[in-house]
């Protein structure tokens, strides 16, 4: 699936129940147009225009470019890819999820990694989790990748909140579901351990061509 880079407000926060006075929303966190469409934040705004699109039950995957007003250092930037997964069907649980998270990452790196599930909070999901790996830059010693914790937030994940399906007309008590956005850039430093992701919008020749 694919969606536009430059959203509504409404897809990209209000029908993923993110609130009126969310921080998400403010000027310093958000780029917004004159007419007061803003560059999407996170590729969940495609999980609302499939919510409308398709009948369940379905299984999506959305890759896309997105973009963030926050301070750049070696593991953020302004401007980054992400890759939106999306299950929903029925009786979908937390353990789908896991299990759908491990054998993911574990076919990525072609190789078993260390991973931990921490509650986190996302308007989107209930229950909402963050998934860290050990940094594979560093090798879990600390680095400025991971500042210095020996982990990475790869991706935050959960099963999609009933609010999210209710507004998209679906019945919550029928059908659940889960979502996560994998950060695609922080993905690729490391697979390949590379320290600083600003090099991918570096334009840097040298860099680029290893690839």
């Amino acid at each position: 699936m694919d969606g536009p880079e430059i959203e509504t407000d409404t897809n990209n926060f209000g029908a993923l129940n993110f609130t009126e006075d969310h921080p998400a929303r403010e000027m310093q966190d958000t780029f917004y147009l004159e007419n007061g469409n803003l560059l999407r934040t996170h590729t969940s705004a495609i999980q609302v225009r499939t919510l409308r699109k398709l009948k369940p039950p379905f299984r999506i995957i959305a890759p896309g470019r997105v973009f963030r007003y926050e301070e750049v250092d070696a593991s953020h930037e302004h401007t980054f890819y992400q890759i939106e997964g999306m299950v929903v069907g029925k009786d979908i649980s937390a353990a789908n999820l896991i299990d759908t998270m491990q054998v993911l990452l574990s076919r990525i790196f072609e190789k078993e990694i260390k991973t931990r599930l921490r509650p986190g909070y996302f308007p989107f999901v209930e229950p909402g989790f963050e998934l860290d790996v050990n940094c594979l830059v560093c090798e879990g010693k600390g680095c400025p990748v991971c500042k210095q914790s020996g982990w990475l937030e790869l991706l935050p994940c959960g099963l999609i909140h009933p609010n999210v399906l209710s507004y998209a007309g679906l019945d919550p008590k029928e059908w659940t579901g889960f979502a996560f956005g994998l950060g695609l850039d922080r993905l690729v430093m490391m697979r390949y351990g590379i320290h600083d992701i600003r090099y991918f919008q570096s334009g840097n020749l040298r860099f680029l061509k290893q690839f």
